[in-house]
């Protein structure tokens, strides 16, 4: 089923389709005298069938039905003054940039496609950062320094590490499994607590507290396992879109760099 947009963006839409600019030969209605282009309804049933629905009579007309509700209440809203609200203006600007920028970067990416080739280099870079093996980690998270040794002081005496973790550990997330972040490797984690996982054996806790930008930390190795990378096929759509991600950021940056900003 056809899904409609919400009202304000109708009227948004609206403020554009009701100019006679956009107004073609080919009909395939008139709301008092205004034309809705045929092109309008097949750039929207493009729009249905690539996110999956079946082009279909069906299909055309629900779209139809839904770009005469539009040109309807968008003409209204004229009628009311409300292409001359400063915010209303304002949302129109904004949604008139953003399509220019969505065909700009479509655009763009035509010209700076990714090839297969790029897109195995990153993958091959990405195992780089992985290593061969993969670490269970628990920690206690605390704001000083005096409460991590005061914690380690009292692991010294056979303390339990998941118990004190859920009474103390400012971690609500990790404390409520007993201090437990589950399997990891360790460059997803800050290099002070990075390196703190790998100078452990397995079951041992740091003697010393570590220090991040979160506070201090009681670092516990549970256990330690081979890794199983997943593919280049697995990971390429996830690939791709960061890939593809980093061009527009780096078309932003050069762009800015060009752009005169006060």
């Amino acid at each position: 089923m056809l899904k409609t947009g919400k009202f304000a963006a109708l009227a948004i839409l609206g403020a554009l389709a009701i100019n006679p600019a956009f107004a073609e030969d080919k009909s395939a209605a008139m709301v008092n005298g205004v034309s809705i282009p045929q092109s309008r309804i097949d750039m929207r049933v493009k729009a249905a069938t690539a996110q999956g629905q079946p082009d279909s009579p069906d299909l055309r007309k629900a779209i139809r039905e839904d770009l005469i509700n539009l040109e309807v209440l968008a003409q209204e809203a004229k009628k009311n003054g409300l292409d001359k609200n400063p915010d209303v203006i304002e949302q129109t600007q904004l949604a008139e940039a953003s399509v220019l920028v969505g065909a700009y970067v479509q655009d763009y990416a035509k010209t700076h496609q990714i090839t297969e080739d790029q897109m195995k280099q990153e993958y091959e870079k990405f195992k780089s950062t992985l290593g061969k093996e993969e670490y269970n980690v628990s920690h206690i998270l605390v704001d000083t320094e005096d409460e991590a040794k005061a914690i380690i002081a009292q692991l010294g005496k056979k303390g339990k590490f998941d118990k004190i973790a859920k009474a103390k550990s400012k971690d609500a997330g990790s404390a409520a499994k007993g201090g437990s972040l589950g399997w990891a490797v360790p460059s997803n984690f800050v290099p002070p607590f990075a390196n703190a996982i790998l100078s452990l054996k397995k079951g041992e806790y740091t003697k010393e507290p570590v220090k991040t930008q979160f506070g201090w930390h009681i670092v516990k190795l549970d256990d330690v396992r081979s890794l199983k990378v997943p593919t280049y096929e697995e990971l390429k759509p996830q690939i791709q879109q960061k890939m593809q991600q980093q061009i527009v950021q780096d078309l932003i940056a050069d762009l800015r760099s060009k752009a005169k900003i006060e």
